[in-house]
């Protein structure tokens, strides 16, 4: 099996929502479902709100399910939802 590259974009509740614990919970989640090495980047929305969209990777043989739900469940999370997939050449 290959390696996956995954780019899941959570969108807080409000602008003042502290995106560094989005963050935080959000790498603690990934890593206890098997995602590896994750990353984010803040991407400005409307109004000072500002997306979080986390990168990482992932074995292609498993389940990104457990992930997205993990990502929701987060406080002052809105929404999860997968931006971009891509397989992994080395």
């Amino acid at each position: 099996m290959g390696t996956a590259l995954i780019k899941i974009k959570m969108m807080p509740a409000s602008p003042d929502t502290n995106l560094a614990e989005i963050k935080e919970k959000a790498k603690i989640a990934i890593e206890s479902n098997k995602g590896k090495r994750p990353n984010f980047e803040e991407e400005p929305i409307a109004f000072g709100l500002k997306a979080v969209i986390a990168g990482f990777e992932i074995d292609e043989g498993d389940e990104l399910n457990p992930i997205e739900e993990a990502l929701r469940k987060i406080e002052n999370v809105n929404s999860a939802e997968v931006v971009d997939m891509r397989r992994a050449f080395g």
